[in-house]
């Protein structure tokens, strides 16, 4: 598994702002709580990253569990919205059971079903993927997907690309990829727009961090689905009905994905930093 350091992650993110949304002004100013508790009156609708808020790789976060319960026992809503790309909603309800949260698969919203809306059952394309070894992709209707190996001449044959998950990638494969989209540009379509991920070890390579990559080298412009990007918002809303933006926040670890997607989503947003990105760092300091 390939990672980068907090700061190595940081200034990934600020060398892509170019093909991030536009970041807005914040309408109030920041102000600093002990905990979700502490305002959790001002809010009705809560929409949690997962790693660094709900998770770090697979270990829960201590008092997670009981701070969303806490939640629900107010008559809060509470959605998972996360870029997560490598597994269907179906199978993180399973993996959120066996960190000791109770979520029904219609309360986690994914990047995956964004990417999987957007194709939305299109035929007649032979896409490369991107993702582990023995990844299935029966939630993506009519997909015709094959995972991508190391054979040169095979990235030459496929019409398009999907990345969604970096567990298993090389640097190998990344060459043969870039190699051939400068050969002949074709689509590539990002379905974790996530530089980086916090797991136990350390910070690992996601798959937006090789989607620039292969965009700095080959000119080729990515299409993203998660956050920061409005599409994962507009399937969070769809789910939600009618709510005001104004007391609905996006709770997350990262600036660049959960703060700057919640500001592209037009709703607020808090910032953790006990966990995740900002773990162990003054973030006021900085």
């Amino acid at each position: 598994m390939m990672t980068l350091s907090r700061d190595q992650a940081f200034d990934a993110y600020e060398a892509v702002r170019h093909r991030l949304p536009d970041a807005v002004a914040p309408a109030r100013e920041s102000r600093h709580a002990q905990s979700l508790g502490d305002i959790a009156d001002d809010f009705d609708v809560f929409l949690l990253d997962a790693f660094g808020v709900l998770n770090i790789g697979e270990s829960a976060i201590p008092g997670a569990h009981e701070r969303v319960e806490a939640l629900r026992a107010a008559d809060k809503r509470v959605l998972v919205v996360s870029n997560a790309a490598s597994v269907p909603s179906s199978d993180l309800v399973g993996k959120y059971r066996r960190l000791g949260f109770d979520f029904a698969e219609e309360d986690i919203v994914t990047s995956r079903a964004a990417l999987s809306a957007s194709l939305n059952g299109q035929s007649g394309i032979n896409w490369g993927v991107m993702a582990a070894e023995g990844a299935m992709f029966e939630d993506f209707v009519g997909l015709d997907a094959t995972l991508l190996g190391d054979d040169a001449a095979a990235f030459d044959a496929f019409d398009g690309f999907l990345l969604v998950g970096s567990a298993g990638w090389t640097e190998a494969r990344q060459s043969l990829l870039e190699d051939a989209l400068t050969r002949r540009p074709r689509p590539v379509l990002v379905g974790n727009p996530d530089i980086v991920a916090p797991r136990e070890t350390g910070l690992s390579a996601e798959p937006g961090h090789f989607a620039h990559r292969l965009a700095d080298r080959t000119g080729v412009a990515p299409m993203f689905f998660g956050k920061p990007f409005a599409n994962i918002f507009d399937l969070a809303f769809s789910r939600l009905g009618e709510v005001d933006k104004d007391r609905v926040l996006m709770v997350g670890d990262s600036l660049h994905t959960d703060i700057l997607g919640a500001q592209t989503a037009g709703v607020r947003s808090a910032l953790m930093t006990g966990y995740g990105l900002f773990a162990g760092h003054d973030v006021e300091a900085a």
